[in-house]
């Protein structure tokens, strides 16, 4: 069995941010030979997530409002007594996960005709980093 790992590092300048990394995922599957497998990509963070889901604007709009409204920003959260002040971003992170596993198939991201791989940042402004680890033969 092949494999091959790289990381990817963000420093987003707004707290909350969506980025496309769909592209960068498909270089790493591409650079490691593999053929047939499966590469994982996984925030290394607990305030950010990776989801696969359409690339379109309206639908991201959505989904942060979706994520606001089931964490949203600004209550005093329990953990903020530790002097944090990013609870929202912890909750936010375990809705949208932090991991996902995508299909390589004759060396390629094996994606449905909309989907996208997105790395989620709910808490930036500082760098982050995720881990793209292809496996297979």
């Amino acid at each position: 069995m092949k494999s091959k790992t790289e990381y990817f590092y963000f420093e987003t300048k707004a707290k909350r941010e969506l980025i496309n990394v769909t592209d960068r995922v498909a270089a790493v599957v591409a650079a490691s030979g593999i053929q047939e497998g499966m590469v994982l990509v996984s925030a290394m963070h607990i305030t950010a997530g990776v989801f696969v889901n359409d690339h379109e604007p309206g639908l991201w709009e959505d989904i942060w409002a979706w994520l606001q409204e089931l964490a949203p920003e600004g209550p005093d959260y329990n953990h903020h007594r530790t002097g944090e002040d990013n609870g929202d971003a912890h909750l936010k992170s375990i809705l949208v996960h932090h991991q996902v596993i995508v299909p390589i198939t004759a060396g390629k991201l094996d994606l449905g005709p909309w989907q996208q791989i997105f790395y989620a940042e709910f808490d930036g402004k500082r760098r982050k980093r995720v881990v793209v680890k292809a496996m297979g033969e």
